[in-house]
């Protein structure tokens, strides 16, 4: 179980695997906020030979986001690019006395102010944390929904599930079929789905 909390509080993030993140959506990039219900097909592998990652391709079969960890699993700091390689998302895992968190940035605005907040923040649940207020909810199951990702009232933001063939084959637990709600921030759905790639060490 983790969760997300922003550090601008109008919006939070839970999870049931689970993952909690805050975040405010005005701090929402509009290039990437969907006018319809988007669906992106997610493999949890990397472009690059040998590498770990992950990319994301719209119904077209076009690259939209892509993650190459090259060779090292696990990574402490990932990011998040568009198919030209355009820094998104920086993540960086911390670690605390033995747990770990995500913290996400937008763009790669660390190289231009080391001491710029993070957007998001993603922890594993643990009884310390206290009662911080999240607007949403990571949650995670063995089943056939890989993630869903729904805000402070319930509602589904996104839903991952094993991408099945039009016949019902399935194609492999590490291939998602992400479908994403309108008026979603793409990239930031995309942001979380990497810190749970990362949590489940997928990538």
């Amino acid at each position: 179980m983790a969760n997300v909390y922003p550090f601008s509080l109008s919006s939070n993030i839970d999870s049931s695997s689970s993952s909690s993140s805050s975040l405010s959506s005005s701090s929402s990039n509009n290039n990437y906020i969907s006018s319809k219900r988007e669906t992106l097909t997610v493999w949890m592998k990397s472009l690059v030979v040998q590498g770990n990652g992950c990319t994301a391709y719209n119904d077209k079969g076009e690259i939209v986001y892509r993650v190459d960890n090259y060779d090292k699993k696990n990574n402490d700091e990932v990011y998040l690019m568009d198919l030209q390689g355009k820094v998104l998302f920086t993540i960086l895992r911390k670690k605390m006395w033995g747990f770990c968190r995500w913290e996400g940035y937008r763009s790669n605005s660390l190289d231009s102010n080391v001491d710029d907040k993070p957007l998001f923040r993603v922890n594993k649940s643990c009884n310390f944390l206290g009662k911080e207020s999240c607007c949403y909810r990571l949650e995670s199951s063995a089943g056939k929904s890989a993630l869903r990702i729904l805000d402070n009232h319930g509602r589904l933001v996104a839903e991952a599930k094993i991408k099945e063939s039009s016949s019902g084959v399935v194609l492999g637990d590490d291939i998602l079929n992400l479908v994403m709600e309108i008026g979603v921030d793409q990239s930031l759905v995309m942001a979380l789905v990497t810190v749970y790639g990362l949590m489940r060490h997928k990538m």
